[in-house]
C-alpha cells in the first residue's frame, strides 16, 4: 500500500456518497506553479495559472465574477465554482450587480440564536423504565452541557466570543436490568443551561409546588397486571424498593381498584428523582390517565399531582437545597420528555439527538435556511423520520419503492410522499425523471435476472453466465450510443418507483455527523454500541473556550479538502491516473496559497494548535503526501522533491516533517544528488520536530553519505548510533523460506509457529522466562492505565464529543506542556514504586472502559501487574515520560517480547526482545526504540531466528 493511503482512508471515513463540489473540483483551473499533466516524464514545469487551465468539452465558457476565470456555462458548474471562490475570500473583481445578473445571488445572513432555539432542550437520551419493554428501552449518555454558573446572557452570545463553555459527562454505569444477556448503559439526565428554566420557577415555596401538575407516561406496560387502561382512570404512585432491576422503580398503580393493579412504571429517568422525594420528604402522588394508546403495550400518557409532603420549616432546613435540586431535576426530565415520547425509536432518538446538539454547539455554521430545514425533522411525522434515518444509514443511493419495509414504519408510502414534499428524498416515477447520471445506480437495484431479460428484450447478445456489472456495462454502452433509447422504460417497468435522499439533506446530515463526532470513522452506529453495552466511553469534563471552525468559510474550505481526498482515494481505487495527478496538484495550489498563515497556525505558543488537523492545509497535506508516494512509485522523483519541499516549507512546525525529510534526502538520491542529500539530512537534524525513527534514519544517511572527501569531520552522535545491541541466535525447522511472505517454522510440538512463538519457546527453555507476544500493546495499556487520570483531565478544548477515547492533543507536544505538573506528580509515584498500586486501582475502576492504546481483553491483570512489578521504578517512570512527552513518535515500534522472570516472592527482572526472522533487518523506529529502552535502563537484545542446518 502507498504511504499515506491508509491515514488518508482514516480521515475519509466512511464514503460520503454526494460529493457537492465535485464538477467544480474537475472544470476549475488550478493556479499551481507544477503541471504534472503536461509532462509524463517528471521534470518540473513552471507554469502560469492560464497553462494549468483545463479544455471545457465542447460547452459555453463564462467569466466567473468573483475570481475572473472561464468556468462552464452550466447552472451546477457556476454555483459550485462560485460557492468555492467565496467561501475561500477570493477578492471581488466586479459589482454584485454583475452577480445577480447571472443569476449568481447569494445572501449569507447574519447568524443569531432565535430564542426559540435557545429554549429548545439540549439533554441526551433519557432512559425509559426499568420494566419496558426491550423495544422501548432506552440508554444512552448524559447531554454534554455548558456550566450552570454562566449567565444567560452569555450564553446567548455567539461560538465566537471568549466565554467558556463547561460540559459535564455524566460517568456512565452498567445496567444491572436486562431482559437478556445484552446490558445497557445507563447514565442521569441533564438539563442544557442553554434553555430557559422550567415554566415552574425554583424559588416556590413548598405549598405551591403541591397540586402542580406533571405529565408523564406508565412505561413497562408488559409487565402489567391490568392490560386495558381507559381514558380518564384514577391512578397512584407506590414505591417499589425491592425492585431488582431498578432500587429507585416507582410502581403506577390503578387507585379506582380495591387491589390496586399495576398498571406499568414511571420511566427510570424520571423515577431517580422522584422516589428519594417520596422516600425522605414523603410526598404522594395521584393522577389520571389522559390518553390511551394504539397497542397495549406502547407508554400510556398521564398526569401525576404532589397531593401533599411533610416538610417542616423549609427555609430553615439543611435539606431544603437538596430538594429543591431533586425538583428542579425531576421537573426538567419532563420538560425533556414532552419532545421524545418513549414510543420513538433508539435510533430516531439518537439522530434526533445529534441534529439538536450540533445546531446548538455549531450554530454559527450553518444559515438560516440549513437551520431550517434541520429543524424541520423534528416536525415530521415518526414514520417520516424512521424512514429516512432508515435510508440516510444505508448505503444506496437509490432504492427501490417495493423494497421498502421496516416493521417500525407503519405507511412507508404515505411517508415517502411527505419526505418528498418536504426536500429530503428525491423520487423517479416515469422517465421523464430518469437522467443518464442516475442510470447506472438504477441499473444496480435490478437483479441479474431481470438485467438478462431487458437484454433479451433489446435483442442483445448476452451470456448466461455473465456478472452483474458486466450486464450493466454492456445496456450502459448500448443506451450511450443511441441504439436503446428505450432502456429507461425498460428499466422502470421492473423498478418502479425508485427513492433516495436528496442532495441538500445528504450535505447537511453529514456536516452535522462530522461536526458531531469530529472524524470520520464514527456514525449513528456509535450510539448503539453503546446502548448495548458493547462500548463504554470514559468520564470526562468537556471545556469549551474556543470553536473549532470559527466560520462557516473554514468549514466549507475543510469540506472541499475532504471532498479532494475522497476524490484522490477513489481516483487510485480505479487506477485513475490522471485523475490522481489532478487532485495532487489541486492539494498543492491551495497548499500554496498562505503560507505564512500555515506557519502561524501551527507555532508552538497557540493553545489550540492540536486543532489544526480540523484544517483545509492540513487534509491536503496528506493528499499531497499520498500524491508523493505515488509519484515515487511512478519514478518521478522531481516532482516528488518539489511537494517535500513545498511541505517542509509550509508547515514549519509539524510532527510529519521527520518523515518528509527522509523521504526528501531519499528522493534526492535517486535523482544523483548525494551532496544536496547529505545536506538536506543535516539540516533535518537541527529540525526539533524530528524525532524517534526519523531521526535515526538521517543520523545513518548523514554518517553513510558523509564520508571523505565530502565530510571530514565525524559527527557526534555517531557512537551513540552506533552502540552494540546484544543478539542472540536461534535456529527452528522452517515451513517456508520465500521472500515476501512472514516466516513460519514447526515449533517444538511439531505445530506451525511464527519467530515470535519460536523465541518465547526458546527463552521459557533456556531462562525460564515467562512472556508474551505483544509488541507496542502491552505497553500502551500499561501507559493508559497509570495515567488515566492524566488522560481524562480537565482541560480547554481537548474533549469536545461523548464519544471520545482519549484527548485530542494526545498525540501533539501540547498534551505535556499543558499538563506537566500533574504529569510529573504522577511519574513520580512511579518512580517510588507505586505503579502496581495505581495499576490496580485504575484496572479495577475502569475495566472495560475504552481508552485510546489499552487493550482489556489482550492483556490480564495479572500479566500487566508482573510487568511493572519487575521493571524498575525508575525505568517505568521514563518509559511513561517519553510517552507522555511524544505519544505519537514513540507509540509504535516497540520490542517484540515482553520477559520477566522472578526471583523469590518479591524481586523479579524483566527484558524485551525484538525477533528477527531470516530475511528480516530493524528498522529505523525499532532501532530508535531498542536505543532509547537502553538508556532508560532496560535489558534488551535482538533474537535472530535462521533455519536449521541440514546434512544429508
Amino acid at each position: 500500500m502507498l504511504a499515506g493511503r491508509e491515514s488518508l482512508s482514516r480521515l475519509i471515513g466512511k464514503r460520503r456518497r454526494f460529493l457537492p463540489h465535485l464538477q467544480s473540483i474537475l472544470s476549475s483551473p488550478i493556479q499551481s506553479s507544477l503541471n504534472l499533466l503536461s509532462d509524463k516524464n517528471g521534470s518540473l514545469a513552471e507554469t502560469e495559472g492560464s497553462k494549468d487551465k483545463v479544455e471545457m468539452p465542447n460547452c459555453d465558457l463564462v467569466t466567473c465574477p468573483v475570481c475572473g476565470n472561464k468556468v462552464s456555462g452550466e447552472d451546477y458548474t457556476i454555483n459550485s465554482h462560485l460557492d468555492g471562490c467565496l467561501s475561500r475570500g477570493t477578492k471581488r473583481k466586479l459589482t454584485q450587480r454583475t452577480l445577480l445578473q447571472l443569476n449568481f445571488g447569494c445572501s449569507q445572513s447574519k447568524v443569531q440564536i432565535s430564542s426559540g432555539e435557545s429554549e429548545q432542550l439540549s439533554t441526551s437520551d433519557l432512559d425509559k423504565s426499568p420494566c419496558d419493554s426491550e423495544q422501548n428501552a432506552t440508554g444512552g449518555f448524559s447531554k454534554t452541557i455548558p456550566s450552570e454558573e454562566q449567565s444567560h446572557d452569555q450564553r446567548r452570545q455567539l461560538p465566537c466570543t471568549e466565554s467558556v463553555i463547561r460540559i459535564d459527562i455524566a460517568g456512565s454505569t452498567e445496567n444491572p436490568i436486562s431482559d437478556g444477556s445484552v446490558n445497557i448503559m445507563d447514565e442521569l439526565p441533564v438539563l442544557s443551561t442553554d434553555n430557559e428554566e422550567p415554566r415552574h420557577c425554583m424559588d416556590e415555596t413548598v405549598d405551591s409546588i403541591s397540586g402542580m401538575p406533571i405529565d408523564t407516561f406508565i412505561v413497562g406496560r408488559r409487565f402489567s397486571d391490568e392490560k386495558d387502561v381507559n381514558l380518564g382512570a384514577s391512578i397512584s404512585l407506590l414505591r417499589d424498593p425491592d425492585n431488582i432491576k431498578d432500587s429507585n422503580a416507582i410502581k403506577v398503580v390503578s387507585a379506582s381498584s380495591a387491589c390496586s393493579k399495576t398498571l406499568g412504571y414511571l420511566p427510570r429517568e424520571l423515577a431517580q428523582y422522584l422516589s428519594p422525594l417520596i422516600e425522605k420528604y414523603c410526598l404522594s402522588f395521584e393522577g389520571y390517565v389522559i390518553a390511551v394508546p394504539r397497542h397495549s403495550v406502547d407508554a400510556v400518557p398521564i398526569q401525576i399531582v404532589c397531593q401533599n409532603m411533610m416538610f417542616n420549616d423549609e427555609k430553615g432546613c439543611d435539606n431544603f437545597e437538596d430538594f429543591k435540586h431533586l425538583w428542579r431535576k425531576a421537573l426538567q426530565v419532563v420538560e425533556f420528555a414532552k419532545n421524545r415520547p418513549p414510543n420513538t425509536t433508539k435510533y430516531q432518538q439518537n439522530f434526533c439527538l445529534l441534529l439538536q446538539e450540533v445546531l446548538t454547539s455549531s450554530n454559527h455554521l450553518f444559515t438560516e435556511d440549513e437551520k431550517k430545514f434541520i429543524e424541520s425533522f423534528t416536525s415530521l411525522s415518526e414514520d417520516s423520520q424512521r424512514l429516512f434515518v432508515r435510508l440516510y444509514t444505508r448505503k444506496g443511493p437509490w432504492f427501490r419503492m417495493s423494497t421498502i419495509m421496516y416493521p417500525e414504519v407503519c405507511n412507508p408510502q404515505q411517508a415517502v410522499k411527505e419526505l418528498s414534499a418536504t426536500g429530503y428524498l428525491c423520487l423517479i416515477e416515469d422517465i421523464t425523471e430518469l437522467h443518464g447520471d442516475d442510470m447506472k445506480d438504477i441499473l444496480s437495484l435490478l437483479t441479474v435476472s431481470e438485467l438478462r431479460d431487458i437484454l433479451c428484450t433489446l435483442r442483445k447478445k448476452r451470456t448466461h453466465g455473465s456478472r452483474k456489472q458486466n450486464l450493466i456495462a454492456s445496456l450502459l454502452s448500448c443506451y450511450k450510443g443511441g441504439t436503446c433509447p428505450v432502456l429507461p422504460h425498460l428499466i422502470l417497468e421492473r423498478t418502479e418507483i425508485c427513492i433516495r435522499t436528496s442532495s441538500e439533506a445528504e450535505s447537511l446530515f453529514w456536516r452535522a455527523e462530522r461536526l458531531f463526532f469530529l472524524n470520520g470513522e464514527q456514525d449513528l452506529s456509535a450510539f448503539l454500541l453503546v446502548d448495548l453495552g458493547i462500548v463504554k466511553y470514559p468520564t470526562f469534563n468537556c471545556i469549551i473556550s474556543e470553536q473549532i471552525f470559527p466560520s462557516k468559510s473554514d468549514l466549507l474550505a475543510y469540506e472541499e479538502a475532504i471532498e479532494v481526498a475522497q476524490l484522490m482515494d477513489q481516483s487510485l481505487e480505479e487506477n485513475s491516473f490522471d485523475l490522481v495527478l489532478r487532485c495532487i496538484m489541486i492539494a498543492e495550489s491551495r497548499t500554496s496559497r498562505s503560507p505564512e498563515k500555515l506557519i502561524d497556525s501551527t507555532t508552538p505558543e497557540l493553545m489550540s494548535r492540536f486543532l489544526s488537523c480540523f484544517s483545509a492545509s492540513w487534509v491536503y497535506s496528506k493528499v499531497i503526501l499520498l500524491g508523493i508516494s505515488f509519484l515515487e512509485r511512478e519514478h518521478r522523483y522531481n516532482d516528488a522533491i518539489h511537494l517535500l519541499r513545498r511541505l517542509l516549507n509550509c508547515f514549519t512546525c509539524d510532527r510529519r516533517r521527520g518523515y518528509w525529510t527522509v523521504r526528501l534526502s531519499v528522493d534526492l538520491e535517486h535523482m544523483g544528488c548525494p551532496n544536496e542529500s547529505l545536506s538536506v539530512a543535516e539540516a533535518g537534524l537541527l529540525d526539533p520536530w524530528v524525532r524517534a525513527g526519523s531521526r535515526m534514519a538521517l543520523q545513518r544517511r548523514v554518517l553513510r553519505l558523509g564520508k571523505p572527501p565530502r565530510r571530514w569531520k565525524t559527527p557526534s552522535f555517531s557512537e551513540s548510533i552506533k552502540r552494540k545491541i546484544k543478539e542472540v541466535h536461534i535456529q527452528g525447522r522452517p515451513l517456508n523460506c520465500e521472500a515476501g511472505r512472514k516466516s513460519r517454522f514447526y515449533g517444538e510440538d511439531g505445530e506451525q509457529c511464527g519467530v515470535e512463538q519460536l523465541a518465547l519457546h526458546y527463552y521459557a527453555t533456556e531462562g525460564g522466562w515467562q512472556g508474551v507476544h505483544t509488541e507496542s500493546g502491552i505497553w500502551l495499556t500499561i501507559f493508559g492505565l497509570l495515567m488515566w487520570d492524566v488522560l481524562f483531565s480537565d482541560l480547554p478544548n481537548v474533549f469536545r464529543t461523548r464519544f471520545q477515547t482519549a484527548p485530542l492533543d494526545l498525540e501533539t507536544d501540547h498534551f505535556y506542556l499543558a499538563r506537566t505538573s500533574l504529569i510529573e506528580s504522577q511519574l513520580q509515584k512511579i518512580q517510588e514504586g507505586l505503579a502496581e498500586e495505581i495499576l490496580i486501582a485504575s484496572w479495577e475502576l475502569h475495566i472495560g472502559t475504552a481508552c485510546r492504546g489499552v487493550n482489556w481483553d489482550r492483556h490480564s491483570l495479572s500479566d500487566l501487574r508482573a510487568a511493572v512489578s519487575c521493571i524498575r521504578g525508575p525505568c517505568l517512570a521514563s518509559f511513561c515520560r517519553h510517552l507522555a512527552q511524544d505519544y505519537r513518535s514513540w507509540s509504535s515500534g516497540m520490542p517484540d517480547l515482553f520477559l520477566w522472570r522472578f526471583h523469590g516472592d518479591y524481586k523479579g527482572e524483566a527484558k524485551l526482545v525484538e525477533v528477527k526472522g531470516p530475511r528480516d533487518q530493524l528498522s529505523e523506529q525499532q532501532r530508535a526504540w531498542l536505543l532509547l529502552l537502553m538508556d532508560c535502563g532496560f535489558i534488551v537484545e535482538v533474537c535472530k531466528v535462521s533455519p536449521a542446518i541440514t546434512f544429508p
